[in-house]
């Protein structure tokens, strides 16, 4: 029962957002009383921190499979992009700053914790690409590992791109395009070129 609570909780935190979902909302969609979720869940709180966690691990899980199975450092980032935005139904209640908002200790641990995975897959993607010749090899892999993070975070933040100007699944497409065309080589720009057409194509269907 415990992880068919945890289950319902996440898939509800993200399609309606931390705040607004309650412990009776949960019950009622589970069709428990609200006392079996506290017996697994103290509090809310405890149940948000549980989902965030379970949901972050599973992320990184897949992450890490999409790293290993491909060879092509560029098809990877949009492969990534891809599983993400499906994962998280394109984060339609901006469930990160909610939780920043109204779990603040918990985003803090959830930050850090982003922080080393993402920082780590992007460190290996960009010597993954330079080894194969489609990302420059003068580049300061510290420092672009840096400034992707600071983006990929930021481009979160619904105070800075509002989702009525920028659809989240269209934001995360151009910045990752911005970023690989800051480092690649010709080839790899070329191979952007293909990502970019079949991403164009989809939007137009």
């Amino acid at each position: 029962m415990k992880d068919k609570i945890l289950d319902k909780a996440t898939e509800m935190f993200l399609n309606l957002g931390f705040k607004s979902v309650t412990m009776d909302d949960i019950a009622l969609e589970l069709g428990i009383s609200k006392k079996t979720i506290y017996q697994h869940f103290n509090t809310k709180t405890a149940l948000v921190e549980s989902a965030t966690f379970y949901l972050f691990e599973s992320i990184s899980s897949g992450i890490n499979f999409i790293c290993e199975a491909t060879d092509n450092p560029i098809e990877e980032l949009f492969q990534i992009k891809k599983f993400v935005s499906d994962y998280l139904k394109d984060e339609k209640s901006s469930p990160q700053f909610q939780l920043k908002k109204y779990y603040p200790k918990i985003y803090n641990r959830l930050y850090y914790k982003q922080l080393e995975v993402i920082a780590d897959c992007l460190q290996q993607n960009i010597l993954k690409g330079i080894s194969c010749k489609m990302y420059r090899a003068e580049i300061d892999v510290a420092f672009a590992t840096r400034i992707y993070v600071n983006g990929m975070l930021g481009i979160k933040d619904t105070d800075l791109f509002p989702v009525e100007m920028f659809a989240p699944s269209d934001l995360a497409h151009k910045f990752l395009e911005y970023h690989i065309r800051a480092i690649a080589t010709d080839l790899g720009l070329e191979i952007l070129k293909d990502f970019s057409n079949e991403n164009t194509n989809q939007s137009n269907r």
